[in-house]
């Protein structure tokens, strides 16, 4: 099952107070990043949605516990006898094949980092995520594969060769490339970085 469809279903089996409540985040995050866009993030006030997002940032950048939770969890529920490289590279191939906004960079994607270089806050809160993005990983070896020589590390790695993967392609759609014509130039390097990992961390 995709993520997406597991998303989905997952998402119609909430109770309906929990369904609302998802949508109205969702929309209060978008109308809230046209605002950021429009007006620039430090600009705009967060005062009538800290009871949807803990902070302004997380109102503008809220895929990260997306991201969190959907990279741990392909690691926790993986198939028998499936590596974590194997599960990892297999959602990040699954996201880039549905166009996910985590999967690679879209035509929107200039739009949104100009809010985020601009912004020290929203850049701190990014790196932020790559060290909560690495804790979770490190957290689902530790419990699914006691035979990861060093979790830790295992996780730092991964994150970074995903973030530099992402990154290049990003830098070419800002620079007035078309994402779509990036998609199997992207897909290259990221099948490229996981077997680099697979080389240089062996079996997990």
């Amino acid at each position: 099952m995709s993520e997406r469809v597991r998303e989905s279903k997952d998402a119609a089996e909430l109770p309906l107070r929990e369904r609302k409540k998802r949508a109205t985040r969702q929309r209060i995050s978008n109308v809230a990043s046209a605002l950021f866009r429009e007006r620039g993030f430090d600009q705009v006030s967060a005062a009538t949605v800290f009871n949807y997002f803990p902070r302004k940032e997380d109102l503008f950048l809220d895929r990260i516990p997306e991201a969190v939770a959907i990279f741990s969890a392909a690691v926790r529920d993986r198939a028998p006898g499936e590596t974590p490289l194997a599960a990892l590279r297999r959602l990040a191939l699954e996201l880039l094949d549905q166009r996910h906004p985590l999967g690679g960079p879209d035509s929107g994607f200039p739009d949104f980092w100009e809010v985020v270089a601009d912004s020290p806050a929203l850049r701190a809160r990014g790196r932020e995520a790559l060290e909560e993005m690495e804790n979770a990983l490190a957290a689902a070896l530790t419990e699914t594969a006691p035979d990861t020589p060093d979790p830790a590390l295992t996780a730092a790695l991964t994150v970074a060769a995903y973030r530099t993967v992402y990154v290049t392609t990003a830098r070419r759609v800002f620079a007035g490339e078309g994402a779509e014509g990036l998609v199997e130039d992207h897909r290259a390097r990221l099948c490229a970085a996981f077997d680099a990992l697979e080389r240089a961390l062996g079996p997990a």
